[in-house]
C-alpha cells in the first residue's frame, strides 16, 4: 500500500496543475476548478484501489475532468461565464506546431474569441493546444475518431481565424 501511495502523489505532483488548468479554462471559476481537478484524483484512487488497471492515465484523467465538468454544466443548467478569464487576463500558452492564427493574438482576444466559439471546436483546440495532447489522446478521451478530432481542429481554427480577422 505504501508502493501505490507514493505513485499516487507522484501520479497527483506530476498531473495536478494541468488538470486544474483543464478545469479552470472550460468552468472559468477557480473555486470550482479546484473542487473539480481534486475530485478528478479522488475518483482515480477508488477506481484503483478497487483494484482496476488504467492502461493510459493521462487520457483516463481527462477523461474523468471531461465527465465531471459536464454534470457539473447539467447540474447548474446554464454555461459559466468566461468574462472572469478576461478580468483575470489570464495567458493562454500559444502552440508551438501548427496554428499562427493562436500566434498572433493575445490573450485577451483568445479568450473572447474561445468564449464564442462553439463548444465541440473549444473542447478540441483547449485539449490541443492549451492542454498539448495529441490527437490520439484527445480522440481517446472523447471516445471519437482520430479523423473525426482531426477534422473538428481544423474547423475549429478556420472559425477561430475568421473571429480574430474581426479583432485586426
Amino acid at each position: 500500500m505504501e508502493k501505490y501511495n507514493k505513485e499516487f502523489l507522484e501520479l497527483y505532483d506530476k498531473y495536478a496543475d494541468v488538470i486544474f488548468r483543464h478545469c479552470y479554462l472550460r468552468v472559468y471559476n477557480r473555486e470550482l476548478a479546484q473542487d473539480l481537478a481534486q475530485e478528478v484524483f479522488l475518483r482515480i484512487w477508488r477506481y484503483e484501489t478497487r483494484g482496476n488497471t488504467i492502461t493510459n492515465m493521462r487520457a483516463f484523467l481527462y477523461r474523468t475532468a471531461r465527465n465531471l465538468i459536464i454534470d457539473e454544466y447539467k447540474k447548474q443548467k446554464k454555461i459559466l461565464s468566461l468574462d472572469r478569464m478576461e478580468e483575470e487576463r489570464r495567458t493562454i500558452k500559444a502552440p508551438e506546431e501548427g496554428s499562427d492564427i493562436l500566434k498572433k493574438i493575445d490573450a485577451k482576444n483568445a479568450a473572447a474569441s474561445l468564449k464564442n466559439l462553439e463548444d465541440r471546436y473549444r473542447e478540441v483546440i483547449t485539449l490541443r493546444y492549451i492542454d498539448e495532447l495529441s490527437v490520439k489522446e484527445i480522440a481517446e478521451i472523447l471516445s471519437e475518431s482520430e479523423n473525426t478530432v482531426s477534422v473538428r481542429i481544423h474547423r475549429g481554427l478556420q472559425r477561430l481565424k475568421k473571429m480574430v480577422s474581426h479583432y485586426d
